[in-house]
């Protein structure tokens, strides 16, 4: 008998006694999948699966998602309060009454001694919107402090920054479905197999059925480069420059959608005075993408019926990060590509559920897109919610990254940290070490008690994660999904909405403003103050939104009762029917001179710094560094190195190298690759005490983001390999 003919021996899963599967949508990334959690006979999460009538992944998962049920009960999960005087001390075990009472006493004693301010605020993108909204809700109309920010800082302010200033609002004007429709797609620095994969099979999907031509952004051979028709291999943080090069050719050539632009923008006659100065041979010697490639690109772009861009961290984590969006939404305004199928600037947001800290947390303003700045946004909001407007502030304070130099000058003295770990995730840990140790009061909200930030607090209070909780979720498309409680919280620790609405209680004593306890109740409250907005979800309820496997916003009051269908395929902002954000309509057009204010490699610190993210992993691997089944495949720090370069400094594959930049040292193990070039290093963000320990805090002006993916460091080989090994693993200890 002939290999591969005969009986087939199909492949078998095996049988984990699953006797219910309940609904949620997944927790890592912004893709948004809807996702079910397989329970035993015991109650026990012991398999997940996709939902195969979900329009966002039909019933696919990625490598994260089909483990996801494993962390209910992970390692490091914390069970009950802890508190202590002094974060020497050991933890003493409390009860939630008395934690909370002091969450409560030790946030107004810092208010009263040094003002209201002193006092930050700290969220995340990972909790359920209501449980955001009820944050914003507390912090703004109770606790007044106005340093308040999440840690989407450091992955999507330089979208928001973007959208803002081009459109006049933030929100992603395209979708999913855009894939299926355009001509022409550039990634600009974004991986999308590694960082959103689902997103990526949709692509990929949508290319075999039009092969439309891909065009890759990015100084890495990333996995998404090696399946682009055209990777451009561009010198770190000089994307402005190649956006000005792009537009020079369109405008120089007549490519530009006069139309649109007379119709629906303002600034072309600067847009093009600056931009004359960017030809084609003239940027290619800063931005390292030589002349014939950038016409070839523009005129590509230009003339394809519709024309796409997506990207991520590549562009928003720069010192040039919110220009850099603004770069992208310049080219779609001039050659008419926004509101369309297949014509969209689609930023790909982080974390599950940044879209939803953006729309209703109140961080950089008030809920749905409400501006601090405007004083009727301040009346109708505090009317609202039964508050003296005059107790806003009249512009938004800190971001997140100015937060630790303030504790530093003892502008601030207390911290409650909510899902977020900044010891692992800012860039230069040291400093960031040292404000933390200034503190005087620090309280830890994480559903794990041993992160590195947990060090400095002084109260530690045990959250809920994911699937323990119920409430919605905002994608990257703007579809809001539900997620359904799998399981109870784990030991003692409880859901984030109860402990906020715990907290307001103590803040609230007179009971002027309504905290509702259960998350659908509050989401209808969201709705009416959603209502004639741009993010208008009035026509939501939990109940519809998982019926349909997510709803995209705009859906309102209106048109549920003239009973159309939710929007599963495509709901575009700023189409035909629809206006920018800006007083007249119109979007901005917007000049944007390249300022070199880069960390580049010189002869002491020769090597480029990039870093980013594994598919296996998730962040600082607070959750995937627990699990086996995603930890398995990179479990110890690396970098990819050039041979070239490794043969130069006598390095060989597999060896163990000490990273030293400006600001610290890291050790890592080498693996050899041609992915990057002779003079860069690409370095995985997820190991804690690693990648942070050396990169730059040099902030984007506009958007405080840090500048993660331009700094520069030297490799030193290391001679005791065995003592390399062991401090490697002391270091990478939770």
């Amino acid at each position: 008998m002939l290999f591969g003919r005969g009986k087939k021996n199909p492949v078998k899963m095996a049988d984990k006694g699953v006797v219910e599967w309940k609904y949620a949508t997944c927790g890592y990334c912004s893709t948004g999948c809807s996702i079910e959690v397989g329970l035993d006979q015991a109650g026990t999460p012991v398999a997940s699966r996709g939902v195969g009538g979900a329009d966002v992944n039909r019933g696919k998962l990625c490598l994260k998602g089909l483990f996801e049920h494993e962390l209910f009960e992970s390692a490091g999960r914390g069970k009950e309060p802890l508190m202590r005087n002094h974060y020497h001390e050991n933890w003493q075990t409390t009860d939630w009454d008395t934690a909370l009472d002091k969450v409560h006493d030790g946030i107004r004693e810092v208010q009263e001694k040094y003002g209201r301010d002193s006092v930050a605020i700290i969220s995340t993108g990972q909790m359920l919107t209501e449980e955001f909204y009820t944050l914003g809700k507390l912090t703004r109309g109770l606790i007044g402090t106005n340093n308040y920010d999440g840690n989407t800082t450091l992955c999507m302010s330089s979208a928001v920054s973007g959208y803002k200033r081009s459109f006049g609002s933030d929100g992603p004007p395209g979708c999913y479905e855009d894939f299926e429709h355009t001509d022409c797609l550039i990634a600009w620095g974004s991986n999308l197999p590694e960082q959103h994969p689902i997103i990526y099979w949709r692509l990929k999907e949508a290319m075999e059925k039009r092969d439309f031509p891909l065009i890759v952004v990015d100084p890495r051979v990333t996995m998404l480069a090696q399946n682009a028709d055209m990777h451009l291999t561009i010198t770190p943080g000089t994307d402005v420059v190649l956006q000005n090069a792009l537009m020079h050719v369109i405008l120089k050539e007549g490519l530009e959608d006069r139309d649109y632009i007379d119709a629906n923008t303002n600034g072309i006659e600067e847009l093009e005075a600056e931009v004359a100065n960017y030809d084609p041979v003239t940027a290619s010697k800063i931005c390292g993408i030589d002349e014939d490639t950038i016409q070839n690109v523009a005129r590509l772009f230009a003339k394809a019926g519709a024309a796409m861009q997506i990207w991520t961290m590549g562009i928003n984590q720069s010192t040039h990060g919110s220009d850099g969006v603004v770069g992208i939404n310049n080219l779609a305004l001039i050659t008419g590509n926004i509101g369309k199928p297949g014509g969209t600037s689609l930023s790909i947001t982080g974390q599950c559920n940044a879209m939803g800290t953006r729309e209703w947390s109140s961080c950089s303003g008030l809920p749905n897109y409400r501006l601090l700045e405007n004083p009727q946004d301040r009346e109708d909001v505090a009317k609202f919610w039964n508050v003296d407007p005059e107790f806003f502030p009249k512009k938004r304070g800190l971001y997140q990254t100015d937060i630790y130099p303030a504790i530093e000058t003892g502008q601030i003295k207390g911290l409650w940290l909510i899902a977020t770990n900044p010891m692992s995730s800012l860039p230069n840990t040291a400093r960031v070490r040292k404000a933390m140790e200034k503190l005087e009061f620090c309280v830890v909200q994480d559903c794990y008690e041993d992160t590195e930030s947990a060090q400095y607090a002084h109260i530690y209070l045990p959250a809920g994660t994911w699937a323990e909780k119920e409430g919605v979720m905002t994608n990257t498309e703007r579809r809001v999904n539900v997620v359904k409680p799998v399981t109870r919280p784990h030991g003692n620790s409880k859901p984030d909405l109860w402990i906020f609405n715990q907290v307001a209680k103590r803040f609230n004593k007179e009971g002027k403003v309504t905290f509702p306890d259960a998350a659908p109740d509050i989401f209808l409250e969201m709705g009416e103050l959603s209502k004639g907005r741009l993010a208008d979800i009035s026509g939501m309820t939990h109940e519809k939104i998982e019926h349909n496997r997510g709803i995209q916003w705009p859906y309102t009051d209106q048109q549920a009762n003239r009973g159309e269908a939710p929007p599963k395929g495509g709901k575009r902002l700023y189409t035909e029917d629809a206006t920018f954000r800006y007083p007249d309509g119109k979007a901005k057009l917007i000049p944007l001179p390249f300022i070199d204010n880069n960390e580049v490699p010189d002869e002491k610190f020769p090597f480029w710094l990039n870093t980013g993210r594994l598919i296996e992993h998730w962040h600082g691997r607070t959750k995937t560094g627990k699990l086996g089944n995603n930890n398995k495949y990179s479990p110890i720090p690396f970098i990819e190195l050039n041979p070239d370069a490794a043969a130069d400094l006598g390095i060989k594959s597999g060896e163990y190298v000490r990273l030293v930049s400006r600001r610290s040292d890291a050790i890592v193990m080498a693996q050899l690759t041609q992915r990057v070039a002779k003079n860069m290093i690409f370095l995985p963000f997820h190991f804690h005490d690693c990648a942070n320990r050396l990169t730059l805090g040099l902030l984007d002006p506009h958007s405080r983001q840090p500048a993660y993916k331009q700094s520069a460091v030297r490799i030193e080989r290391i001679k005791d390999q065995k003592a390399a090994a062991k401090l490697s693993m002391e270091m990478r200890k939770f």
